[in-house]
C-alpha cells in the first residue's frame, strides 16, 4: 500500500513507492527530503518524481522486493529497457534522477552504496538545438498580426516582446510582478527569476517597453506592484487576478502563431532562440548573448545559433553534379 502524501510541497509527487516504504520510516522521510529539500525548480521536481517513480515501479515488476536488493545490473537493465522506446535525452534524465535519489539515500545511511553509480547512460552530444526559430521577418509579422484593440491583444504582444528582446525563458516571463518592470535613470529594465532562483536584470528594448506600456495602461489601477504581470484574462474581457501559467502562454502563442500563418512547431521557447540568432546575425557576439540570455555556459548560448545554417547550405550547393 503507498503512502499518500497530502500536503507535499510543490504537489509534484503523490505517493512514497512501495520499496521506499518496505525500507522503513526513516527511508520514507529521506526519500520526501530528497525532493523537498535537494530540488527546488519544480518542474525538475515533477520530472524526477516520475523518473524515480518508473524506476521503482519497474523493479517491483520484476521481482525487486528490497530497496538494497537494486543492484548496477538492475539499473542497467532499467536503462536498457527505457531505450527501446524513449531518446537518450529522456534516458539520460532519468539515470540522473535514479543517481541523485541513491546518493542521498547512501548520504542518509539508508543503503551502502549507490547502484546507478556506476552505470553509464547513451552517449549524446548536441552541438545544434532543436528549437524552431523565426526569421526577423517572421517575428515582426507575428508581432503585427496582433490586435491590439482587446486587453488580451495587448497582453500577448507584450509578453511575446519580453521573451524575444530579453530572451527571457517563458517562466521566467510568466512570473514577473508589476515591480519587475522598473525605471533606473532614464533606463527601464526588466527584472527576471530564471532557473536556479538567479535574479537576472536586463535592459528593455524599446520595442518591448512601448508594448509593455501599452498594456500597463490599459490594466491601469489593477496592477499594484505586487501584482502579476501577466494575468489571465475571462470570458467578458476583463482581466483577473491570476497569473498566467506556462501552458497559458503555450496556448496562446500556438494560436497567435496559427493565426499568423506560421510553423505549427512555434512554441514559446522559440522567442528566446529568436532573439538571440537575430541578435548574432546583426553583429553581436556569443558572449554578450550568453550574458542576456543568463546561461551558464556559452555552448549552451551556441546550440540557439543558427546563422551559420545559411552558410552550410550555400557550401553544399557547391556540389555541381
Amino acid at each position: 500500500m503507498e503512502k499518500s502524501l497530502t500536503g507535499y510541497p510543490g504537489g509534484s509527487l503523490r505517493f512514497v513507492p512501495s520499496l521506499i516504504q518496505a525500507a522503513g520510516d526513516t527511508a520514507s522521510r529521506r526519500f520526501l527530503e530528497f525532493f523537498a529539500a535537494q530540488i527546488r525548480n519544480p518542474n525538475t521536481r515533477a520530472a524526477y518524481a516520475r523518473a524515480v517513480a518508473s524506476f521503482l515501479d519497474w523493479s517491483e515488476s520484476r521481482g525487486v522486493q528490497q530497496l538494497d536488493a537494486i543492484r548496477p545490473i538492475v539499473v542497467a537493465g532499467y536503462i536498457e529497457d527505457l531505450s527501446t522506446a524513449y531518446s537518450a535525452p529522456t534516458i539520460k534524465q532519468h539515470l540522473a534522477a535514479i543517481r541523485m535519489l541513491f546518493d542521498w539515500l547512501v548520504v542518509g545511511h539508508i543503503i551502502e552504496a549507490n547502484p546507478a553509480g556506476s552505470v553509464r547512460g547513451p552517449k549524446y552530444v548536441l552541438k545544434r538545438g532543436k528549437t524552431p526559430v523565426l526569421s526577423a521577418e517572421e517575428a515582426r509579422q507575428l508581432l503585427d498580426s496582433i490586435d491590439t484593440e482587446s486587453l488580451a491583444g495587448l497582453r500577448d504582444r507584450a509578453l511575446i516582446a519580453i521573451m524575444v528582446y530579453s530572451f527571457a525563458r517563458v517562466s521566467a516571463a510568466v512570473s514577473m510582478r508589476v515591480e519587475d518592470y522598473f525605471q533606473e535613470g532614464k533606463r527601464s529594465w526588466f527584472r527576471l527569476h530564471e532557473k536556479g532562483g538567479k535574479e537576472h536584470v536586463v535592459p528593455a528594448h524599446h520595442n518591448a517597453q512601448a508594448y509593455l506600456d501599452g498594456y500597463l495602461q490599459a490594466v491601469r489601477g489593477t496592477a499594484e506592484n505586487d501584482a502579476p504581470l501577466f494575468r489571465t484574462i475571462d470570458q467578458n474581457g476583463r482581466i483577473t487576478a491570476r497569473a498566467m501559467s506556462r501552458t497559458d502562454a503555450l496556448r496562446m502563442v500556438k494560436r497567435r502563431a496559427r493565426a499568423a500563418g506560421l510553423p505549427e512547431k512555434t512554441c514559446c521557447h522559440t522567442f528566446r532562440a529568436t532573439g538571440i540568432t537575430t541578435y548574432l546575425e546583426n553583429g553581436g557576439t556569443i558572449e554578450k548573448a550568453q550574458a542576456i540570455a543568463a546561461h551558464e555556459s556559452p555552448r549552451t548560448t551556441k546550440l540557439y545559433d543558427r546563422t551559420s545554417d545559411e552558410i552550410t547550405l550555400d557550401e553544399i550547393e557547391r556540389i555541381i553534379i
